[in-house]
C-alpha cells in the first residue's frame, strides 16, 4: 500500500492504514485551546457522600422521584480530546489544564481503536469526543517482557505507561505500544441533534466506530447505583484494565442542562472512587527534610513495597503531631496507604509486630541541616528551621523555586546543578546566580561550552 500511494500520491487518504505508522520526530508539542473545556470530577468516598450528591441533584432540580443516572467505570489512564471535522480526525489533544492542552495528533493516529473517519453518512460537520487512552493489562506485562529481553528500563504500571507513550516526540514509538481507547462522552459539535440521554450519546458514538466501555450501566435508582458500585468492585481484579472508581452521571441530558456547573466540575456527575489500597512493610529509617520555606518534614524510609500501582520506598509522615499521634518507632511494621496520585502516606503502626530492637522518632530540636532551633510558629502544624537564608537546605530550595519554569525560567539551572553551587558557596542567593563565572561552571558540572554560555 505504501509503495501504491508513493506511486500515486493522489490515491493516499487522511485514513489510510499508512497513516498510522508514526512519522518522522518532532522537537516539542504545540498548545492548542479546546472548543469545550474539559472538566474535572468531584469526588466521593462513600455511599453517603453519593447519597448526599444524589440529594443535591433532586434539591436543584425540586423533584422528589428517583434520577435515573449512568454509570461506568474510571479507567486509570489518560484524557483525551479528538477534533472531528466532516468526520476526519482533525487534531488529538491532551486535557492539560482543561481550556488548554498539547497537540498529539500524530501520535493518536497510531491507536489503531480510534477511528481515522467516522463511520456512516450522517456525521457531525464538527464533534469533539472524549475519552481515555489506556494499556491493557496483558499489553503491558507483554511490552515489559519485551524490554525486560532487551535490558531497557521497565514501566512501573499501565496509566504511566500509557500516559509517557502519548508524550513521545517520536510517534514511531507511541505506535509500537498496546494503546487503546474506551470513548466517554462529547464536547462541542456542530450539525448534530443531541439525543436526549447521556447513553444516547454513547450509542451515537458506539455507531460512528468508537469503542465504549461495554459496563456502561443506567441506574433507576440510587439502590441500583451502590449494586453497580458492588459489581464493578468485585469484577475490578479481573479486569484487563485498571479501574480507580465509578462514575455517576444524570443520564437526561436537559437535566444536565439545567443543573450546570461550579467551578471546573459538573453538578450532575461525580465520581465514586475505590478505597486507598493498602500493604504492609517496614520502617528502616525516617529523615528530616528541609523545605524552600524552612518546613521540617519528617520522611519515612521502607522496605520497598508495591503499592497502588507503584513500588513505595518513602512516605510522608507530615509533621511532629503524626508522629506522636502514630507513636511510630524506626524497626516498626507500618501500614502504607497510596491512592491514586496522593503521596504514600503511613496510616498505622503494628505494635504487636514491633521487634525488641526498634528506636523512637524523635523530631529534632535544631535543623539538621544549619543547626538552628526549629520552632513552631503560631497554631501551626509545621515545625520550621529559623535559620532562614543561612541554612543552605532553604537556600537551595530557594533557588530552585526561583529558576523553576513557573517563576524566572531559567533553562539548564536543574536541582543537580543549584545543589553543587550552593555546596561548593558560589552562590548564596539568588542575585549571585548573576555573577557566575563561566570557567566554574564548567568544570563544576563538566558540561559543554555550549551549555554553560546557553546558562549564563
Amino acid at each position: 500500500l505504501q509503495t501504491l500511494e508513493e506511486q500515486f500520491p493522489a490515491l493516499k487518504t487522511t485514513e489510510s492504514p499508512t497513516q498510522r505508522v508514526g512519522t518522522s520526530p518532532v522537537s516539542h508539542f504545540d498548545e492548542v485551546e479546546h472548543l469545550q473545556p474539559m472538566l474535572s470530577l468531584d469526588n466521593a468516598f462513600s455511599d453517603d457522600e453519593v447519597q448526599e450528591f444524589d440529594r443535591r441533584v433532586r434539591e436543584r432540580l425540586n423533584r422528589k422521584d428517583a434520577v435515573t443516572y449512568a454509570c461506568e467505570p474510571k479507567l486509570d489512564g489518560a484524557a483525551i480530546s479528538l477534533l472531528y471535522r466532516d468526520g476526519k480526525l482533525e487534531r488529538a489533544a491532551t486535557r492539560g489544564d482543561g481550556r488548554t492542552g498539547e497537540d498529539i495528533t500524530a501520535n493518536v493516529r497510531t491507536i489503531a481503536s480510534i477511528p481515522l473517519k467516522l463511520q456512516g453518512d450522517d456525521v457531525p460537520a464538527v464533534l469533539e469526543v472524549r475519552g481515555e487512552i489506556f494499556m491493557s493489562r496483558a499489553g503491558f506485562e507483554q511490552m515489559n517482557d519485551e524490554a525486560r529481553s532487551r535490558g531497557d528500563k521497565l514501566f512501573v504500571n499501565p496509566r504511566n505507561a500509557a500516559a509517557g507513550s502519548l508524550r513521545q516526540l517520536d510517534s514511531r514509538i507511541t505506535a509500537t505500544r498496546p494503546l487503546a481507547l474506551y470513548a466517554y462522552s462529547t464536547g462541542y459539535s456542530e450539525g448534530w441533534a443531541l439525543p436526549d440521554t447521556h447513553t444516547g450519546v454513547l450509542a451515537a458514538l458506539k455507531k460512528w466506530g468508537f469503542p465504549v466501555n461495554p459496563l456502561v450501566r443506567v441506574a433507576s435508582s440510587l439502590e441500583d447505583c451502590y449494586t453497580y458500585y458492588a459489581d464493578i468492585a468485585e469484577a475490578r481484579d479481573n479486569l484487563d484494565y485498571d479501574i480507580d472508581g465509578i462514575v455517576y452521571k444524570v443520564d437526561d441530558l436537559i437535566l444536565q442542562d439545567r443543573l450546570g456547573y461550579v467551578s471546573r466540575a459538573p453538578r450532575w456527575a461525580i465520581a465514586r472512587k475505590f478505597p486507598a489500597q493498602e500493604m504492609s512493610t517496614r520502617l528502616l529509617a525516617v529523615e528530616f527534610q528541609v523545605g524552600r520555606t524552612g518546613a521540617v518534614t519528617p520522611v519515612a524510609k521502607l522496605d520497598p513495597v508495591f503499592v497502588g500501582g507503584v513500588t513505595v520506598s518513602n512516605a510522608t509522615l507530615h509533621n511532629k503531631d503524626e508522629i506522636d499521634r502514630l507513636g511510630v518507632h524506626v524497626g516498626d511494621t507500618v501500614i502504607v496507604r497510596r491512592a491514586g496520585d496522593v503521596i504514600p502516606q503511613i496510616v498505622k503502626v503494628v505494635t504487636e509486630n514491633r521487634p525488641d530492637d526498634s528506636v523512637e522518632v524523635v523530631f529534632p530540636e535544631h535543623c539538621p541541616v544549619c543547626g538552628s532551633p526549629v520552632e513552631r510558629v503560631g497554631t501551626e502544624a509545621v515545625m520550621r528551621c529559623s535559620g532562614g537564608l543561612v541554612c543552605a537546605a532553604q537556600r537551595k530550595e530557594a533557588i530552585k523555586h526561583f529558576a523553576s519554569r513557573k517563576a524566572m525560567d531559567i533553562e539548564g539551572l536543574g536541582d543537580k546543578l543549584v545543589e553543587q553551587l550552593v555546596d561548593q558557596g558560589l552562590i548564596r542567593s539568588v542575585v549571585d546566580l548573576y555573577a557566575l563565572d563561566r570557567d566554574e561552571v564548567i568544570g563544576l558540572e563538566r558540561m559543554a561550552e555550549k551549555s554553560a554560555d546557553n546558562l549564563l
